[in-house]
């Protein structure tokens, strides 16, 4: 395996193979998101998306105790409205960017997920998180509400109901108890947690690289449709994958009983 170090000021990121991990790296504050941390991210996931070589991303914190802490609360604390609601819009973004990837993006959450930490970690496709994770949106506690997404995504996730429940009493939730109600996919010993996390993007990259990217665009943006045009979207890209090598190579090794040969673009 091929491994590469590149350096940021508060991102570890390291280039194994195929696969990107991309660590939060502010240990004096348990890798809490400030603007500039933020602005890291957008770059890296831009980055991460544009290089063809580059084909799944594991988002995490550095260190044994924090993925995400939050967001910087000494740099909210002397917002105004004009200048809340620009962060707020500005984590948006970068969250949005995330989710939005034609790629995979995996949340490897080893530790306190609270605040914008949780919210990024609920914009990752798929989460897994190590059994000492506690994950919650305690905003409310502060006076505000979750900025970067949350009161979005996490009804999208887990219900209207327990979403509400958890915004509204800022309650933490154990890992156990986020794999119970789908806030996580799985738990994981914290030891195993990114070889998990890896050999599940691994699992990814295998399969044709034209479909994976369908597969996310039809899911994300079949959640905002009604169930007809959502299944017309489906069917669109359905139909422009059977004018792709990758179909075409799927089949092929699929009636010739060996292994398909993908092509990264």
């Amino acid at each position: 395996m091929t491994t590469t170090a590149s350096a940021h000021q508060h991102l570890l990121v390291e280039r194994r193979d195929a696969v990107t991990v991309m660590s939060v790296h502010r240990p004096d504050v348990m890798n809490a998101l400030n603007r500039a941390t933020l602005a890291e991210i957008e770059a890296c996931v831009a980055g991460f998306v544009a290089d063809d070589e580059q084909g799944a991303l594991i988002v995490t914190g550095s260190g044994e105790k924090s993925f995400i802490s939050g967001a910087d609360i000494q740099e909210l604390a002397v917002l105004d409205p004009k200048g809340a609601q620009a962060i707020s819009r500005f984590g948006q973004r970068v969250l949005d960017a995330i989710e939005q990837s034609p790629k995979p993006v995996i949340a490897a959450i080893n530790g306190y997920a609270f605040g914008g930490g949780c919210e990024l970690a609920l914009a990752c496709h798929v989460r897994l998180a190590s059994d000492n994770a506690v994950m919650g949106l305690p905003e409310v506690g502060l006076g505000i509400i979750p900025g970067y997404g949350g009161t979005q995504r996490l009804p999208r996730l887990v219900g209207r109901g327990r979403a509400l429940e958890l915004i509204m009493s800022g309650r933490r939730v154990k890992a156990d108890e986020a794999e119970r109600i789908g806030l996580v996919n799985r738990v994981v010993p914290r030891a195993e947690l990114l070889a998990e996390a890896e050999a599940l993007a691994r699992s990814f990259l295998k399969n044709g690289p034209l479909a994976v990217a369908a597969a996310l665009e039809a899911v994300h943006r079949g959640l905002s449709m009604g169930l007809d045009e959502g299944q017309r979207l489906e069917s669109g890209q359905f139909g422009i994958l059977a004018a792709s090598e990758d179909m075409h190579e799927g089949l092929n090794a699929f009636l010739e009983k060996r292994p398909a040969r993908f092509h990264r673009r």
